[in-house]
């Protein structure tokens, strides 16, 4: 078993829990959703990790139902919140309402105080209601009226952009994209993944008013979030998901030219961040104690994509930024 010290080591016992909660979930996931399965990993990594996922795709391939999913599964308060442009910070965190009864004003918490919020088509709220969700993403809590208030455990946020309707909206800043620790692209299911939704859709699988029993606790969730931070990840791969940030902010010397010339800023560290965190819950769903390099390839996409800022050559080129990823991870030499 590989292993830093006795402290961190992972009983059996203990990994074969942490795997069958997020099983426990992902077939929760399996018996209401169809295909879909990158999604259902990047929602049981970001619900292992504490991180939180940027999800861009056209209307109507389920997101909201994905996260209803996910919450069902852990019997978990969920909220959605449909961002407008009138949308107000205090709409979010939460405000003080005066009681003229007491003579005294109470708190009256906003709906980001739950475990999982859907923030439906972030970028058509304003850039300070952004910036208010995005610190409760980060910090943790609230503060309202000079109080703080701590957000539930465990807390997982999924914010929703539509790429095909630009009029209203207000483009996410790079710096507030990258505190997303993924940004996931769905497409459009199969033709008989398709059919498969209608039949469930006739089966009344959407329309049950009868709840299923939970996968999972939250306590249970907040254990293998511990498990997930004691996964081994070798100094080797260290190195290596180093090197492909690297090469993100010097592509000019490892990549071909032509795509270097695309790049106009490489990942920040919170990329390495979120590769290393991210492998290791990838490793739990694989039943390991420990990091492989195709843990670290297999999050390249979902973790750069939002943090690699192409010029307008790029974008006037229609050059995809998963193309430059493709040629960055080419690049480094496998450990």
């Amino acid at each position: 078993m590989l292993q830093t010290s006795e402290s961190a080591r992972i009983e059996p016992a203990e990994l074969a829990r942490a795997q069958q909660v997020a099983a426990g979930i992902a077939r929760s996931f399996d018996a209401k959703m169809v295909g879909q399965s990158r999604l259902k990993e990047s929602l049981l990594v970001g619900l292992l990790t504490g991180g939180h996922i940027l999800l861009e795709s056209v209307p109507g391939l389920a997101k909201t139902t994905a996260a209803q999913t996910v919450a069902e599964a852990l019997s978990a308060e969920f909220r959605r919140i449909q961002c407008t442009p009138d949308l107000l910070p205090s709409d979010i965190v939460g405000t003080q309402i005066y009681d003229a009864a007491k003579g005294t004003f109470v708190t009256q918490l906003g709906p980001v105080h739950a475990n999982i919020v859907l923030l439906d088509e972030i970028n058509r709220s304003s850039a300070k209601t952004q910036s208010a969700m995005l610190e409760a993403m980060q910090e943790r809590q609230t503060s309202i009226g000079g109080q703080e208030y701590r957000l539930p455990s465990p807390f997982l946020v999924l914010a929703t952009q539509n790429p095909i309707e630009q009029e209203g909206t207000y483009q996410l800043p790079e710096a507030q994209m990258d505190r997303f620790m993924l940004k996931d692209v769905l497409d459009y299911p199969s033709p008989a993944e398709e059919a498969e939704i209608i039949r469930r859709i006739d089966a009344g699988i959407f329309t049950q008013e009868q709840k299923p029993a939970a996968a999972a606790s939250l306590d249970a969730v907040v254990q293998a979030q511990g498990v997930v931070k004691r996964i081994y990840i070798d100094p080797a791969i260290v190195d290596y998901i180093v090197g492909l940030v690297y090469v993100t902010r010097n592509a000019g010397q490892y990549i071909d030219p032509r795509l270097a010339g695309f790049i106009d800023f490489g990942a920040s560290p919170r990329a390495s961040i979120a590769f290393s965190q991210a492998a290791r819950a990838v490793a739990l769903l694989h039943g390991r104690d420990h990091v492989i390099p195709e843990d670290v390839k297999s999050l390249a996409h979902r973790v750069l994509r939002h943090r690699i800022i192409l010029n307008f050559e790029a974008v006037a080129g229609q050059v995809p930024v998963e193309t430059v990823i493709d040629a960055v991870v080419a690049a480094v030499q496998t450990p």
